[in-house]
């Protein structure tokens, strides 16, 4: 998980939130004490940019974020190559990928996190809502 300030121009490392047993107790805690304006769930989405498998059950995944997370909204943003860049960026620091699991993950989250606010300041952002159930009985 990664946060950024107020003025959107600097993201960080928080915490590394296991997917089980169940990340959302942690991610209300962690919503709670920081208070964001939005939630980014990064979107696994293949190199030609087309949903498989693993984009599928994200987007399932953050519906249900998205729910319990209301009323911060939740947001979909693509991740390719993130973890890649996360692994170069500790490469450089001298650390292994091997050895570096839980920081590559928060990496890759700055990493998210850093393209749509990047998005955001250029007028291009690419990322979409996230919809849960409870959204959608509304609508």
């Amino acid at each position: 998980m990664a946060a950024c300030d107020r003025e959107g121009l600097l993201a960080y490392p928080v915490a590394t939130v296991p997917a089980r047993p169940d990340p959302l107790v942690d991610l209300r805690r962690l919503v709670t004490e920081y208070d964001p304006v939005a939630v980014v769930v990064g979107l696994p989405v293949d190199l030609a940019g087309k949903d498989g498998p693993a984009a599928r059950a994200v987007r399932v995944r953050a519906g249900e974020i998205s729910d319990a997370l209301r009323p911060v909204p939740v947001f979909l943003a693509d991740e390719r190559m993130t973890t890649a860049t996360a692994a170069g960026r500790l490469r450089a620091t001298g650390r292994t990928a091997r050895t570096s699991r839980a920081v590559i993950d928060q990496a890759a989250a700055v990493a998210i996190l850093e393209g749509v606010l990047d998005a955001e300041r250029s007028g291009r952002a690419t990322f979409e809502r996230a919809t849960g159930v409870a959204q959608e009985e509304e609508s």
